[in-house]
């Protein structure tokens, strides 16, 4: 099972990409929020992590091998629990992630059932059963606690933005979850990304901004 590709981002699709592996391109499947991920990124290298599976029926003959994508491992192992509800699968589930995982993942540890269905493919009555499977499993996913049990405040979408940016430098996601929030308390009037990002690693290196 191929777990991890690293190679050059040839072309991005709404529901797709190809990465250029030596001679050998490979066909991704991705979520929603990671063709937005990705978006400006062709040509340049990124990694991938990756899970695999065969699409059709033994029973037919025609198992077809796909391939799907990741930015981050922690994204793969929510998918993995993700795509256990019942009636889930993979397409569906691919289909319904328009946004970062730890915004659905916090919606589904508080019970949030309206913005669950405002995902493409999850109806009211899928919204609950996912709710009743999952709640309880994906706080380490989630914004609102950290593995200790801490609460922490919901984020708005510069503030996604920037967790994805420190994410993708390396940072790891639950200490710049805390970063961020004591950035933006100390500068409650910071309203991008941009703006955030720089200010979170002066905290972190000590610098008073």
């Amino acid at each position: 099972m191929i777990a991890q590709i690293e190679g050059k981002l040839v072309s991005l699709d709404p529901d797709k990409c190809l990465v250029q592996v030596g001679q050998i391109c490979y066909e991704v499947m991705l979520p929603g929020y990671a063709v937005s991920g990705l978006s400006g990124k062709i040509g340049s290298d990124i990694v991938l992590c990756t899970i695999e599976y065969y699409e059709g029926t033994p029973g037919g003959g025609n198992l077809i091998p796909r391939m799907v994508g990741f930015l981050t491992h922690g994204e793969k192992e929510f998918f993995r629990l993700y795509t256990s509800v019942k009636g889930m699968g993979i397409k569906k589930g691919l289909k319904s992630l328009t946004m970062p995982i730890a915004r659905i993942a916090d919606s589904i540890e508080s019970g949030d059932e309206k913005m669950l269905t405002t995902l493409p493919a999850i109806g009211k009555r899928f919204a609950q059963l996912i709710i009743a499977e999952l709640k309880g499993k994906l706080g380490e996913f989630a914004f609102s606690v950290t593995p200790s049990g801490k609460p922490i405040a919901a984020f708005g979408t510069f503030q996604t933005e920037a967790l994805e940016i420190l994410i993708a430098w390396g940072e790891k996601r639950n200490e710049a979850m805390e970063l961020i929030e004591l950035t933006c308390k100390k500068h409650p009037d910071i309203k991008t990304a941009e703006e955030l990002v720089p200010l979170v690693y002066r905290l972190k290196q000590g610098i008073e901004a």
